[in-house]
């Protein structure tokens, strides 16, 4: 099943998964001057809106066949419909029901390095989340970084009382991320999607407030 709204399901790719953050990660990242759409910010990224001009490092890495294996677009993604996606995207809000999607970029620079999707359910206190990186952003613990920065926005600041994931049941890296941020695994659906020609099994995650506090996740 693709997951509702553009964020597809969620993917930390097909290369290594995001390992435990660097060392240079924990250290203060400073910004000499924030973007004007800066939402969150981590020690090596930050989380904006989306822009026009992040359209084509969209399509270059929502067309790798290997990053789209577990999604619900097929590659590629033409030029044109990266850039009505940026659009869409840039048009969302982080406050109202319905999906937004993050722009993560690599500190203070432009340089899109993946994306992430919230959907706010209608009663504000629920989320279901999905998120995709570059190939060759992987493996560098960016993933982990902007997903905990995004959880601690949804179960700090705004008060969620929780958010769910699902994934493909081959993608053990994308089930491995949510397992290390603290997701519990709630269900296995055997053959109950239908993606790109065959029958696949997903698997169901869900995370409570009370558990990512009991867990000292950031912010927590």
């Amino acid at each position: 099943m693709t997951a509702p709204g553009p964020a597809g399901r969620p993917d930390d790719g097909p290369g290594a998964p995001a390992r435990t953050r660097r060392p240079e990660a924990d250290a203060p990242h400073r910004l000499a001057t924030p973007p004007a759409d800066m939402l969150l910010t981590t020690p090596r990224l930050i989380l904006r809106r989306f822009r026009t001009d992040d359209a084509a490092a969209l399509a270059a890495y929502r067309s790798d066949p290997d990053v789209a294996r577990y999604q619900g677009w097929s590659a590629p993604v033409p030029p044109d419909a990266a850039r009505g996606l940026a659009r869409a995207f840039a048009a969302g809000s982080p406050e109202r029901p319905g999906w937004f999607q993050y722009a993560v970029t690599l500190g203070a620079g432009s340089e899109l390095v993946g994306d992430i999707g919230v959907c706010l359910h209608d009663d504000l206190m629920q989320a279901h989340l999905g998120y995709t990186f570059a190939p060759r952003h992987q493996g560098l613990g960016y993933a982990t970084e902007a997903v905990g920065a995004v959880l601690a926005d949804l179960f700090g600041p705004r008060g969620l009382h929780r958010v769910s994931a699902e994934c493909d049941a081959r993608n053990e890296r994308s089930a491995a991320l949510l397992r290390r941020l603290g997701f519990t695994q709630e269900g296995h659906r055997r053959e109950a999607a239908w993606m790109k020609g065959e029958w696949t099994d997903e698997l169901l995650f869900g995370l409570l407030a009370a558990d990512w506090r009991k867990n000292g996740g950031p912010g927590a």
